[in-house]
């Protein structure tokens, strides 16, 4: 190991993370009952464009609750957000499926939801467990 990141490395590399990858498992939960699946994502730079069939256990959660965890990387390298979800009819769709190479627009009963991170955390190894917080209260804590 070569030491814990500084808060400016880590949110650099979470940022580069978010516009980068792909693929995040998000988990949602309604009547105490969680759910968790891997969904595509767009970062749009403060949110994270989704989409899921309105339909399914994580459409209905969040469209009931809002309330969300997203987790992205692997799990020596994650980046863990929670958030709020809302559903959206703006989305930039082309955009989205360019990125992640699923189109939505294409399926009946989907819905886009755009996540407003509120906390987002940030390790590697069990060094970099203490300061692991980059947002809290939908705040950056530190800057690029």
């Amino acid at each position: 190991m070569t030491g814990p990141r500084t808060p400016r490395q880590r949110l650099r590399d979470t940022l580069h993370r978010l516009e980068h990858d792909v693929d995040a498992w998000i988990a949602t939960c309604a009547e105490g009952i969680p759910h968790m699946v891997p969904l595509s994502f767009l970062w749009e730079g403060a949110t994270l464009l989704m989409a899921t069939s309105a339909s399914s256990p994580t459409g209905r959660n969040l469209l009931a609750m809002g309330e969300v965890r997203v987790g992205i990387g692997p799990t020596r390298d994650l980046v863990l957000i929670e958030g709020i979800a809302r559903p959206v009819d703006d989305v930039p769709g082309a955009e989205f499926a360019a990125k992640t190479g699923f189109d939505p627009r294409l399926l009946t009963g989907y819905r886009y939801f755009r996540v407003s991170p509120v906390r987002v955390q940030a390790w590697r190894e069990v060094d970099e467990i203490v300061g692991r917080d980059l947002m809290r209260d939908g705040r950056w804590l530190v800057t690029a």
